[in-house]
């Protein structure tokens, strides 16, 4: 990691996350007042415990002008908070019901489309959120019907939302079954990826606000394809594939389906990741915006592998290995050494500014 990157790592904490901070501060007040006590709990739940979601989303502002800045972190925010939110709704609720689960995702379908109609999204469930949901899809198709080139980006974005919502209706399902309809339905993403890597690529958001990013600087066909091709499927696989990773544990306790886990065993889960990761740079570097898209994937690896979760589940190792496949150096351990000078301080600053 070089001084250009620390910089960036700079601009982003300082001008960025704050954004994203106050965008979340905002939902959340609108999240308190819904009705439904176990909703409510849901909602803020997602806001609180995966706000970090959003500030990763966020990472391509860091490359644009103010004004356009706050329009992009709050379409990122409102986005991916709904996507959050939904996650919650289907995860551990006891409920395999494959057609609630496609009829909560339906709203994401509606969000990207600024002439769709909101549907009835509470169908299958005895009670609804009072329209926050709603709200979300409609803020969002306001935004994005505000970026200049959406037109032009959006049969894109409509591909990897699709995906999206085919693999919650999927990995939500009973043990077994989900295994075996993700294998059916992923397994031919790419030559070169496993099922379960295919699977990953179509349930990152990474794409989506990439061809958000394209659409507000403006861009054309030619460029909108270019740029899908950048993020789908290895950086956006790259993506979950490290969410995975960091979720290991709480994974197997809750019995939920994880695409690491997935490997034959811990090194080629290490390896696996590594070498998708490796695609995932040279996507990125390959792209007519090389600094900014590499500068993504690194700033989102060095962030997955400096959480917590790695040393509380012994993984160091692993992601030092995996860290390295995008240019990463963690030295000895991550963030020690010879750039615990530099990155320390990097990381005690997203603490300071994240608060919701």
């Amino acid at each position: 990691m070089d001084s250009e990157f620390f910089g960036l790592a700079r601009r982003f904490l300082l001008n960025i996350v704050p954004l994203a901070a106050r965008e979340l501060r905002q939902i959340k007040r609108r999240a308190e007042r819904i009705p439904d006590a176990a909703l409510r709990r849901e909602a803020l739940a997602s806001i609180a415990l995966k706000d970090f979601h959003v500030h990763g989303g966020c990472i391509l502002a860091t490359f644009l002008e103010p004004r356009l800045a706050r329009h992009y972190v709050r379409l990122v925010a409102t986005y991916e908070t709904a996507v959050d939110y939904l996650d919650n709704l289907c995860d551990r609720t006891g409920s395999y019901d494959e057609d609630d689960f496609r009829a909560l995702h339906a709203a994401l379908l509606d969000a990207i489309d600024p002439r769709s109609v909101p549907k009835p999204y509470f169908a299958k469930r005895v009670c609804d959120d009072g329209g926050y949901l709603r709200w979300l899809v409609t803020e969002c198709q306001r935004l994005l019907s505000a970026l200049s080139s959406y037109d032009v980006v959006q049969p894109h974005v409509h591909d990897v939302t699709a995906r999206y919502c085919e693999l919650q209706a999927l990995k939500h399902l009973a043990v077994g079954e989900r295994e075996r309809r993700c294998a059916e339905s992923f397994a031919a993403v790419a030559p070169d990826l496993a099922w379960w890597e295919g699977a990953a690529a179509s349930g990152s958001t990474m794409p989506t606000f990439a061809l958000a990013y394209g659409a507000a600087r403006g861009c054309d066909r030619a460029e909108a394809l270019r740029l899908f091709a950048t993020y789908f499927p290895y950086i956006s696989s790259f993506h979950i594939l490290l969410d995975y990773f960091i979720d290991q544990a709480e994974d197997r306790a809750h019995e939920e389906l994880n695409f690491v886990a997935c490997y034959p065993d811990r090194s080629a889960a290490r390896e696996g990741i590594a070498r998708v990761g490796s695609r995932a740079l040279a996507a990125a570097k390959n792209s007519e915006q090389p600094r900014e898209h590499a500068f993504a994937v690194k700033a989102m690896c060095g962030f997955y592998c400096s959480r917590p979760q790695v040393a509380e589940q012994g993984l160091a190792a692993d992601a030092r290995v995996i860290a390295q496949a995008v240019g990463v150096d963690f030295a000895a351990r991550p963030w020690s050494s010879a750039s615990n000078a530099l990155i320390t301080p990097l990381l005690q600053l997203y603490r300071r500014v994240i608060r919701v």
